[in-house]
């Protein structure tokens, strides 16, 4: 009997606890990294990198039908659920200004914001809805992992096109092409101000996971820099991209981001004020005990948003 967690969204395909049976079908390899827990269940060992990215290379397999998903070592391996997890609300809010209708396929188009070397946003996606996604990275090494992830899978090599920000001062500036149109943008921005700051929240993960080995800390989802932390934190961040939206306007239905903070929500909204946008909401999405959240707005008036899904969905 497999039991629902129900915090996630209703079509998320990992409301289930994970059937691991299921999953070393899948990929065998993952075999050797399954235990009984402490409470007699399957599991892994959440706090070895190496059973982290195989459960993922696993879950990308058995679910999303991705046969070749790979990183670089030391680079962030993402919690699939909660990835989904945004995908899926992203979809809803298309849908509640489509009739209630998730607008489906490749002419839908997002951009990943902080694609990373894992892709995965542009995966689920496009598995789940049939989407198009650009995205962008300052690192160089993420953006050829993500290429190559996108090459090596025929599922997604005419539907993912990851681009390099040279200027890592910017955001969408020097990455959306003049006249160059998206649906939604998408982001899981820095969460800390500095390097300090990112390891004193490895550590306390890593605490939390009861792992704590020596004085090393092992980071077991990774992480970069430009992944982890970057000045002025996730408020700052997110009021660069806020200002640069402005300026791309009507290119782009539908701004997002997610806030890890909801101390910094009241702040982002100052920022988003000041730009005024047409529309602004918070989604909020509960994950285990954990609520996490959203901001999305827009600059199309009512009758621009209609114009729009017509034209394109």
């Amino acid at each position: 009997m497999s039991i629902e967690k129900q915090v996630l969204h209703p079509r998320n395909k990992h409301r289930s606890r994970y059937d691991f049976p299921e999953l070393i079908k899948s990929l065998p390899e993952l075999r050797p990294f399954v235990a009984l827990n402490a409470y007699g269940d399957e599991s892994i060992d959440f706090s070895d990198p190496v059973a982290v990215k195989l459960l993922n290379k696993a879950l990308l397999k058995h679910f999303y039908q991705i046969d070749h998903w790979d990183i670089p070592e030391g680079y962030l391996c993402p919690p699939i659920p909660g990835r989904a997890d945004y995908i899926h609300y992203l979809a809803d809010l298309l849908a509640s200004v489509n009739d209630g209708v998730v607008p489906r396929g490749k002419n839908v188009k997002g951009l990943d914001i902080g694609l990373g070397a894992n892709c995965i946003y542009p995966i689920i996606g496009h598995q789940e809805y049939g989407w198009t996604f650009g995205g962008s990275d300052v690192d160089s090494s993420a953006i050829k992992s993500a290429k190559n992830i996108a090459a090596i899978n025929p599922a997604l090599s005419a539907s993912v096109f990851p681009r390099l920000q040279s200027n890592k001062n910017h955001i969408f500036k020097g990455v959306v092409k003049p006249g160059e149109v998206f649906d939604f943008t998408l982001c899981n921005p820095p969460f800390h101000a500095s390097a300090a700051e990112a390891q004193a929240g490895s550590q306390r993960k890593v605490r939390n996971l009861g792992k704590q080995k020596g004085k090393e800390t092992v980071l077991n989802f990774g992480g970069q820099q430009a992944e982890l932390w970057c000045e002025g934190g996730e408020v700052g961040f997110i009021r660069k991209m806020i200002e640069e939206s402005a300026a791309l306007g009507k290119q782009c239905f539908w701004f997002s981001t997610l806030v890890s903070k909801s101390m910094n929500v009241p702040f982002i909204y100052g920022s988003l004020e000041r730009q005024r946008p047409v529309e602004i909401r918070t989604i909020e999405m509960a994950q285990g005990q954990k609520i996490s959240r959203f901001v999305a707005w827009t600059f199309l008036s009512p009758e621009e948003q209609t114009s729009w899904r017509k034209n394109r969905w």
